[in-house]
């Protein structure tokens, strides 16, 4: 019986050693990730002259530099694909307009010369297009034109408000906003207006969608929390999670081209200022920290 005994806690013994040798004993921890440096550069829209104005950035946040050196107002920068052009808002004609201009700020063109309000540009990934917000029709409403400003076309035609456009990566699909259903919700809708699709539905308002490099999931800003936060979910409008969670409003976000980091708009720190985060929500960088107001970051390719 001792013999028996002795045998089965030398057993044990063994096993406890060679769980230790094979390193599941617990005393070595995996190293954590280190996160990768934000790359590219980031436009944005600031009044610290005295009036908007578009600016770009390394995404770090340093060489900050106006581009567009206007006394009328210029908002809401967009990135051609290739990073050479950039398209925005300008109501230096005496009304809002889309321009285009190189990604240096030469070559400042007007392409869509209406007397209604056009705005909100978004570029195609393959170049060739640029949808827009049109109040052409009385009412806002998605519209497409060629990257030129020529064949321009009403793609949601709804007695409603119908905004902010982001073309998908493979350019089969743009995410908008929409308040066709009593509240602004996000909706997907392929890129010849058929096929419409609600992906959110909550009674406080969703908007401003961006999509990530892959096309598997959009970020988007809600006020259902009470004030406006940055949430994130799957393309089809599943597993919607919070990623920012203060007072202050969070919004306008613009995900990086690698899929690794957020840029959004905030006002906790007084004033807006453009800030940058994991797409996790982890990682929070300020990045402009100035007394005027910096909005509507936009990620270069």
């Amino acid at each position: 019986m001792k013999a028996k005994k002795l045998v089965v806690l030398t057993l044990l013994a063994i096993l406890v050693l060679a769980t230790f040798a094979c390193g599941d004993g617990g005393e070595e921890e995996t190293p954590t990730p280190t996160p990768s440096p934000a790359q590219g550069n980031i436009a944005f829209a600031s009044d610290r002259d005295g009036d908007d104005e578009i600016y770009v950035m390394d995404a770090d946040g340093s060489n900050q530099t106006n581009l567009t050196n206007n006394p009328a107002r210029d908002m809401f920068p967009s990135w051609s694909p290739d990073g050479s052009r950039m398209a925005f808002c300008s109501n230096r004609d005496g009304d809002w307009e889309i321009y285009v201009m190189d990604a240096g700020g030469s070559n400042q063109t007007n392409l869509t010369n209406n007397p209604a309000a056009d705005s909100y540009p978004s570029w195609s990934p393959d170049g060739s297009k640029i949808a827009f917000v049109s109040y052409r029709d009385d009412n806002e409403e998605i519209y497409v034109m060629d990257a030129d400003g020529s064949n321009q076309t009403n793609l949601t035609n709804n007695p409603t408000a119908d905004s902010h456009p982001a073309w998908s990566p493979d350019g089969s699909k743009i995410a908008f906003a929409s308040g066709r259903d009593g509240n602004t919700e996000i909706y997907v809708m392929d890129a010849d207006g058929s096929n419409l699709t609600r992906v959110t539905n909550n009674p406080a308002w969703d908007s401003r969608p961006s999509w990530s490099a892959d096309g598997s999931m959009i970020t988007f800003d809600s006020g259902r929390d009470g004030n406006a936060e940055i949430y994130v979910m799957d393309a089809d409008g599943f597993n919607q999670t919070r990623l920012t969670n203060n007072p202050a409003w969070d919004w306008l976000p613009s995900w990086s081209q690698d899929g690794g980091k957020i840029a959004f708009t905030s006002d906790r720190d007084g004033n807006s200022e453009i800030y940058v985060m994991d797409a996790d929500g982890s990682n929070l960088t300020w990045l402009t920290n100035n007394p005027a107001d910096d909005e509507w970051p936009s990620w270069s390719p």
